[in-house]
């Protein structure tokens, strides 16, 4: 059974301490989107603030732009499809880029040239959770977009990645070239959509309680307690 998508973040040990409430999260996400880096990066820093919880993090598809052709397109076209010109995008970006750089995360969006389809990417993150490595790729795949401009939808570029998150080459320029995960990324968007998911980033906790956008680790925090108290009360 291939595995889904899934970074197990794992709370500091203590012998004496109450074992940890585990909890299912779910990150629906693309990896074109710049808030769901955002989202990710406060997420993250809610998880390191909560010791008390173990947390099974599984990222989960969503394709914001599924007729993206297979070569992509030229990102000032896409600027122009999706924003209707450059001064709105440029608007836009910079207010990212100040959101963003409060969480230490750079934007470079005037250095992108191109916009990929991200299905391959998505079926690298899924290659990289067998090894336990799904949240360094991601990472690694924001990173590659946004702050250095590479172009995320070519596959050579995904095997460097993948080299530079600790994979192996060969094993993933094979999986690329393969095919194989295509269909379960194509599944996994179908059904975030399915569960009324129409933007991202969005966390789904315990299979229950989701929230939408990239949220501040104090919302975060209360919707993981929610969760939580829940949970222990249905042992």
């Amino acid at each position: 059974m291939v595995p889904r998508s899934a970074f197990r973040y794992r709370p500091p040990m203590n012998m004496l301490a109450r074992p940890p409430e585990r909890l299912a999260v779910e990150m629906v996400f693309d990896v074109v989107c710049p808030w769901c880096w955002i989202g990710l990066r406060r997420l993250t820093r809610t998880l390191a603030l909560r010791p008390d919880l173990a947390v099974d993090l599984v990222f989960q598809p969503f394709l914001l732009n599924p007729d993206m052709p297979a070569r992509g397109m030229a990102h000032a076209d896409y600027i122009q499809r999706k924003f209707g010109g450059e001064d709105r995008a440029r608007r836009l970006h910079a207010a990212i880029a100040e959101v963003g750089r409060a969480e230490g995360l750079t934007f470079r969006f005037e250095r992108i040239l191109r916009t990929p389809p991200t299905v391959d990417a998505h079926r690298l993150v899924r290659f990289a959770a067998r090894d336990d490595r799904a949240a360094q790729v991601v990472e690694a795949l924001f990173t590659a977009h946004f702050a250095e401009a590479r172009d995320i939808g070519d596959r050579v570029t995904l095997v460097q990645i993948a080299v530079e998150t600790g994979l192996d080459a060969h094993g993933a320029a094979a999986f690329l070239a393969s095919g194989e995960d295509t269909e379960a990324v194509l599944v996994e968007n179908l059904r975030s959509h399915r569960l009324g998911i129409n933007g991202v980033p969005c966390f789904v906790v315990a299979g229950r309680h989701a929230i939408a956008g990239a949220q501040e680790p104090e919302v975060l925090e209360r919707l993981l307690d929610v969760a939580a108290m829940e949970q222990a009360g249905a042992l």
